[in-house]
């Protein structure tokens, strides 16, 4: 059964490269939404008959654009309507095709099969505010927005939906309220446009604006000096658009940097200051390490990911917080 099922992906992924190489080239979100409905509905259509031998050929056939996919899709939902998954992908779908009514009305039964999936209770929340002439949020959106919040408090998406939900009925200092917990998650870009919606509600509730941010006394940064080998510069000839990446890492680690700045080539030599503002990823910081692991690389392509030419410093290990800028040597 399992060989089965293996087969019948490999096949059915391979008839859709074929299928959809068209659409690919001129139109890729509609390809990647058609290949979706398609794995979709054959995987709906195989757990309703049971078995492979069941299997109708006809009804695998390959839809032609979106709009047959949502139909083929929307039958199998009509033959078997347990499916949460399948409403959800329904949902989507017709949201991309601007059909908000009935992408709410789909949400809304995929929440009547999961309701304890938060992400699922904020997407359909928000198909109710986009099927609403208005834009408004419903008592219906902020209830499943409630729900999703008892479910997990640190869902950002449906707290920031209930605040902008809880600003539209005029109750600002309850919208201040549920924003004021997104500082302590959102990246230092997003928390300084946050504070400024927080502040407009807080004063129009008749509060005063938060204190100021305090700066981030406890990060520092790192300072990194970075130049080229002096032998290496002189047998290479490098691209004007060349780029050098500073980076900084968690030592035996993953690879993803927790600070990185990109520079360009002609900058060479220059020192940059990596610090939190410089985090790629919110929930990873530098200021949350004790120890990192400094590297400078030299590529051609402008890509952040090691590509195959690129060149790169010997990397350096150190403790936080940093005494002096560290020295980086590419082509060392």
């Amino acid at each position: 059964m399992v060989a089965f099922v293996l087969m019948a992906a490999v096949l059915a992924l391979v008839v859709l490269a074929v299928l959809l190489r068209p659409l690919w080239r001129g139109a890729r979100p509609v390809a990647l939404g058609v290949a979706v409905l398609v794995l979709a509905s054959t995987a709906l259509l195989y757990r309703l008959v049971g078995t492979p031998q069941a299997l109708d050929p006809a009804a695998l056939r390959a839809p032609e654009t979106l709009a047959e996919a949502i139909a083929q899709l929307e039958a199998e939902l009509r033959r078997n309507p347990g499916q949460a998954e399948g409403w959800r992908l329904l949902a989507q779908a017709l949201q991309r095709e601007n059909q908000p009514a009935k992408a709410r009305d789909a949400f809304a039964k995929a929440v009547a099969l999961a309701p304890e999936d938060a992400d699922l209770l904020a997407e359909a929340a928000q198909s109710r505010a986009l099927a609403d002439a208005n834009r408004l949020f419903d008592a219906e959106a902020v209830s499943l927005l409630q729900r999703a919040l008892s479910l997990r408090p640190d869902h950002q998406r449906a707290r920031w939906f209930l605040g902008i939900a809880q600003r539209q009925a005029g109750d600002h200092a309850a919208a201040a309220a549920t924003w004021e917990p997104l500082l302590q998650q959102v990246d230092a870009a997003t928390a300084t446009s946050l504070r400024k919606e927080i502040d407009s509600a807080r004063v129009a509730a008749g509060l005063q604006p938060l204190p100021a941010a305090e700066a981030v006394a406890s990060s520092p940064g790192v300072s990194v000096k970075v130049s080229l080998d002096p032998e290496f510069a002189a047998r290479v000839r490098l691209r004007g658009d060349a780029t050098v990446f500073v980076i900084a890492r968690a030592p035996e680690g993953p690879p993803m940097p927790v600070a990185v700045e990109k520079r360009s080539v002609s900058e060479l030599p220059f020192t940059a200051t990596l610090d939190d503002a410089d985090s790629p990823m919110p929930t990873s910081k530098l200021s949350q390490l004790r120890e990192v692991e400094l590297v400078a690389r030299l590529s051609e392509s402008g890509v952040a990911n090691r590509q195959q030419g690129d060149v790169e410093s010997k990397p350096v290990r150190v403790t936080l917080p940093a005494k002096g800028p560290v020295e980086l040597v590419i082509g060392d």
